[in-house]
Formats: structure tokens, sequence, C-alpha cells
């Protein structure tokens, strides 16, 4: 039987509407999945990881292997993903801490709620537990912070590093007598601890604590290159609290004497001259701190309140304004300058 060329053509294309789309989905079947990082992991030192990784794609070691490599060159989102495909891989709480180590840095409450799915996994793990209590701390949430702080020194009450973030949530919620009763317990268990030691002592000096002196007497003599100013600055902190003024501008100045950079003895010292009175003095200070930290923004900010009381406001207003231009969270400085402005 002859074909009929009109039915012909008609089959035909019928035909070629069917195989085309199908062609395409073939194609788009057979086409591997496309990252957004396909670029970045396919040159060093990534190019090797990843084409282990395409031929082991199971092997969850060489996924956490990229994610730490990734992460070390600052490249937290692929090293997010890697780390993540590693967990769904191996519930393995290397790399639940590496996931939840890079949500804690821009998403804490992301980073909460994985770690309270990833602790139904491994409830024991105490890197867990402690990425929980920084997230929690990011989000304010200190009851819960306190309360898993608590849980781990329950199993290890000697944990100085526990007692240390302990001693700062306390610190945060306003109990500073219960910080520092927590300082004082790690300062037993590990009184070499040069970083509890200043914890110590600048609660002390800020609750007006008289063992502020024989405890930076005693950082100041195991100072044996005397190169740290700390043990003057909280002295410092001590007397001014207790409005001994001329001991605590004493302090000050050693403490500067001690370390040129030190800016937070600055700070203080250019407050107390303000307090006086003493403005030419406290803005010498509060420049001294801006030249040898030209973007540190409270210098800026001090400036110009010497300035303005001195009468100067145009002087004062541009202050202010590079202090919040530096730091928008200096938002007393904005104000400071739309006042002399308006």
């Amino acid at each position: 039987m002859e074909n009929q060329p009109g039915k012909t053509s008609v089959s035909m294309k019928s035909l070629v509407k069917i195989i085309i789309p199908l062609l395409i989905l073939t194609a788009c079947g057979n086409k591997e999945s496309v990252s957004p990082f396909d670029e970045i992991l396919s040159q060093p030192p990534y190019a090797a990881l990843t084409d282990s990784i395409k031929r082991e794609p199971a092997q969850d070691e060489l996924w956490f292997r990229r994610a730490v490599l990734l992460n070390k060159n600052n490249l937290p989102e692929p090293a997010l993903a890697d780390f993540r495909k590693a967990w769904s891989l191996k519930k393995d709480d290397r790399y639940a801490f590496g996931i939840s180590k890079i949500l804690l840095d821009s998403k804490p409450d992301s980073a909460v709620a994985f770690l309270n799915g990833a602790l139904k996994e491994m409830p024991n793990s105490p890197f867990l537990m402690i990425n929980l209590i920084h997230a929690y701390q990011a989000l304010n949430k200190y009851p819960e912070a306190l309360e898993l702080c608590n849980k781990l020194l329950s199993v290890d009450p000697g944990q100085t590093d526990l007692l240390k973030m302990k001693a700062d949530i306390l610190d945060a919620t306003g109990d500073s007598t219960g910080s520092i009763h927590v300082l004082e317990q790690a300062y037993a268990v590990n009184p070499a601890d040069v970083e509890l030691n200043y914890k110590l002592a600048y609660n002390y000096a800020q609750t007006k604590n008289p063992r502020t002196v024989s405890l930076c007497d005693s950082l100041a003599k195991a100072d044996s290159l005397a190169i740290h100013a700390e043990p003057y600055y909280f002295r410092g902190v001590y007397y001014a609290n207790i409005n001994d003024k001329a001991q605590a501008l004493s302090f000050f100045n050693l403490a500067i004497q001690h370390d040129y950079h030190f800016l937070d003895a600055y700070m203080e010292k250019g407050i107390l001259q303000f307090d006086q009175g003493n403005m030419k003095d406290a803005y010498k200070t509060f420049n001294l701190a801006m030249t040898i930290s030209p973007s540190f923004a409270d210098a800026y900010y001090w400036m110009g309140r010497c300035q303005e009381k001195q009468g100067d406001k145009e002087e004062a207003q541009l202050n202010y304004e590079r202090a919040y231009g530096l730091d928008k969270t200096l938002t007393e400085a904005r104000d400071a300058a739309a006042r002399i402005k308006n």
C-alpha cells in the first residue's frame, strides 16, 4: 500500500513533537547537577579532592576534608555545603561541629535549630553542647545557655574554660557577684591561666573589690619582662571606681608606659580628665588614641565632646560625624552631631 503524502507529513510532524522533548529530557537527566561552587571546586587546591569525590561520592571523609580546606580559605558557603553532605552520609560530631560553627558566625538561630537536632543523634558530645551555649549567648538566651553550661560542669566541675563561659553568662545577666564567685572557683583550679586572672581582676575592679590590688600586684610581679599593661590598667579602673582619681590617673599612665598601644588606658585616662573639667588634656589624650588607631570611633566621639565643651561646635560636629561614620552602633555620636547641627 502506498503512503499518502498528506498523511505521512502529519505523522512525521507529530513524531518530531514527541521525540524532541524526550531527547531534551534525556540530555537533562544525563547532565550532572550544577553547583554554584563548581568553578571554585574544579580549581586547585580543591580539584584533587573534587575528582576523588566524583569517583567515590559516598566517602564522607572526602567531603569533610574539602570542607575543612574551603573553610580554612575563608569560603564558608561551599564549606557549609560540604559539611552538610558529610553529615548526611555519616553522623560524626566533627561534621556537626563544622556546620554549627559556620552557622554560628552568621545565623545563630539556625545554629540553635541544627545543634538541637544534632544532639538528638549524639547527646553526649561536649563540642556540640559548647557551640550551642555560644549560639544561645549570641541570641541573648542566657537561661538556656546557663542550664547547658551547668549540665557540662556537673560532669567536669573543674573545667576552667567552662567556668569562664559561665562567668561571662552571669555577667551578661547582671549577676556580677555570681560571676566573681565562679571566676574564683576557676582561679582555685588554675591560678596560672592569664586570661582568667585578667577577667577576675577586671571584675574585682568594676565591683570596687580591694582584692584588685593584691591580684594586680601578683600579675605585675609575674611579668618578668614588664611588657603587660593590664595589671596597671585594672588598678586604675579600681581607683577610678572608688573615686581616688589621682591614683587612677597614675596607674593609667603606668599602663600606657608599659604598652603604648593600649587604647583602653587612653580612653579611661581621657574620660577621667574630662570629668575633672580638664578639656585640653583630655582632648590630647583622645587625640593620641586616634593617632595610634585612626579608625577608633570612640576617640573621635570624645574629641568631639571636648571640643563641644570648649565651644568649638563646628569641629565637634565633624568629629561626631567621623565617629558615627566609623561605627554605626555609636548612636550617641550621631545624635550629638544632629543636636549641634540643629
